[in-house]
C-alpha cells in the first residue's frame, strides 16, 4: 500500500494564500462619524471649533473629581480595583434614583442599569430590542451616533417630521400603522443637531400615540440639566401612558465629564434585564473605580450648583452666537435659538451646499458640521415624503467650547468661508 503524498512545507508557504472571509455586511454598510472625521482633519489649534460636541473642559470640576477618587482610594482601595456587577454599583444607583425622583419621576435604584456611557445604553437596547430589518422612527434631524447604532443593527430607519414644538404626532401614528416599528428614537431636551426642545404637549402626544399603537420610546437626555432658561419640561417617561414603554437615558459626560465614561438607563423591568444580559456580553460591567467616585462626588459635593455655575457660561457663550450669527450667514438664513444645551442649527439658503463649503471654510480656520449627516439616509425619504438632501444647506454649531470673542472671531470667519 502506497503511503499518502506530503506537501513540502516550502512548497506550501510559496503556494498563494486564500483570502481571509469578508467583514460581516452591518459593518461594510454602516459609515463612521462625521463628526470624528472632521474633528481629525481641524485638530490644528489655530482653527476655532464649531463642530465638535465636547463640554468646555476649564468647567470642569476637576479638583472635585480627583477628590473623589483619592477618597475612593484611601477607603476602599480593594473593592474599587476589583470586578463589579454588571447592573452597577449599589450607592450609585441608589443616588442616581433619588436624582430622578427628585425630579417627579419615581425611581427605584433596581430600575437602572449604570453604562459605559449613554453611547453604550443606545447599543444595548438595539441589541436587546432590534432584530435585522426592523423600523426604527427618528426625529429629522437625529443624533448621528444613533444612526451609526440602529444601522449597526440593520433596522430600517425612517425619520418622522416636526416642527419647531417636536415631533408630529400625526404623522407619527401614520408611520407605526404603516410600518409596525419596533422604537422612537428622541432627544427631547436641547436635542442634537437642533438645540430644540419638544413641548409639553407634543410629549404628551406622543405617548398617546405610542401607548394605543404599541410603541417603544428611547428618550434621550443628555442635556436636560443644561438650561439657561424658561421652565424644565418632565420627561416623556412620566407622561400618561408612557410608564412602562419608555426607556429614559442619561449621563454624566456633559454635566460632570466625559472621560469618565458614566451612563445610564432606565427601562421597564423585562426590557432592563435583557440589556442587562447584552452588557454582560459586552464589557461585564462599567468600570468599578470610576461609579465608585462618581458616587463619592455626589455625596459630598453639589453637582447642581456646578451644573448651574457651567449653564449660566454656556448661556453667555449662546447669546454671543447669536448676537453675531446674522451677519455671518448668507441672507435668507433661519437658525434656532436654543433654551439650553450645546448646539444651534443653521438652515441656509437652498442654493448653499454645506458639505461642499466646508473645505474652504477650514481654510478661513473655523468648522462646522454640515447638516446632511444628521438625517436618516441622505438621499432618501423621510416621513413626509422629502428628499434627505434637505440637509445639504444645514450646519450644526456648538457653541460651548469657546469663549465670547472667540464666538466672534470664528463667526467672521465662517461668514468671510462663506462669501
Amino acid at each position: 500500500m502506497t503511503a499518502p503524498a506530503t506537501v513540502p512545507v516550502a512548497a506550501a508557504s510559496a503556494s498563494a494564500s486564500a483570502s481571509v472571509p469578508a467583514l460581516a455586511a452591518r459593518a461594510r454598510a454602516v459609515g463612521g462619524s462625521a463628526v470624528r472625521d472632521i474633528l481629525a482633519v481641524i485638530a490644528r489649534p489655530e482653527v476655532i471649533n464649531f463642530a465638535g460636541g465636547l463640554p468646555a473642559p476649564e468647567l470642569f470640576d476637576a479638583e472635585g473629581v480627583a477628590a473623589a477618587f483619592r477618597d475612593v482610594f484611601a477607603d476602599t482601595p480593594a473593592r474599587a480595583l476589583q470586578y463589579a456587577t454588571t447592573e452597577g454599583e449599589p450607592a450609585l444607583r441608589e443616588a442616581l434614583a433619588l436624582r430622578h425622583t427628585a425630579r417627579g419621576l419615581p425611581t427605584d435604584a433596581a430600575g437602572l442599569l449604570v453604562t459605559t456611557g449613554s453611547q453604550q445604553a443606545l447599543s444595548l437596547l438595539a441589541t436587546a430590542l432590534i432584530d435585522p430589518g426592523d423600523v426604527v422612527l427618528v426625529e429629522a434631524p437625529c443624533y448621528l451616533a444613533a444612526l451609526q447604532v440602529f444601522g449597526l443593527a440593520g433596522a430600517r430607519v425612517i425619520a418622522v417630521p416636526g416642527d419647531e414644538d417636536g415631533i408630529d404626532p400625526g404623522v407619527l401614528a401614520e408611520l407605526v400603522v404603516r410600518h409596525r416599528p419596533k422604537l422612537l428614537y428622541t432627544v427631547p431636551n436641547f436635542r442634537n443637531p437642533t438645540g430644540q426642545t419638544m413641548t409639553g404637549e407634543r410629549r404628551a402626544a406622543v405617548a398617546e400615540v405610542a401607548a394605543r399603537l404599541g410603541l417603544w420610546i428611547v428618550e434621550d437626555d443628555p442635556y436636560g440639566e443644561l438650561r439657561f432658561e424658561g421652565e424644565r419640561v418632565p420627561w416623556l417617561a412620566s407622561c400618561p401612558g408612557a410608564e412602562d414603554r419608555t426607556v429614559l437615558l442619561g449621563s454624566f459626560s456633559k454635566v460632570m465629564a466625559p472621560g469618565l465614561r458614566l451612563g445610564w438607563l432606565r427601562a421597564p423591568a423585562e426590557l432592563l434585564r435583557a440589556c442587562v444580559v447584552a452588557k454582560q456580553a459586552a464589557d461585564l460591567h462599567t468600570p468599578t473605580v470610576n461609579q465608585l467616585a462618581a458616587a463619592r462626588y455626589l455625596a459630598d459635593r453639589d453637582l447642581d450648583a456646578h451644573v448651574r455655575r457651567v449653564a449660566r457660561v454656556y448661556g453667555e457663550r449662546r447669546d454671543a452666537m447669536l448676537d453675531g450669527i446674522g451677519e455671518a450667514l448668507p441672507e435668507g438664513s433661519t437658525w434656532t435659538r436654543p433654551e439650553g444645551g450645546m448646539f444651534l442649527w443653521a438652515r441656509l439658503p437652498e442654493a448653499y451646499d454645506t458639505g461642499a463649503l466646508l473645505r474652504g471654510v477650514v481654510e478661513r480656520g473655523v468648522a462646522y458640521v454640515p447638516g446632511a449627516s444628521f438625517y436618516a439616509g441622505a438621499g432618501e425619504l423621510d416621513g413626509a415624503g422629502r428628499d434627505g438632501h434637505a440637509g445639504r444647506a444645514t450646519m450644526r454649531l456648538c457653541f460651548v467650547t469657546q469663549t465670547p470673542d472667540e464666538i466672534g472671531e470664528g463667526l467672521r470667519r465662517l461668514g468671510a468661508g462663506l462669501r
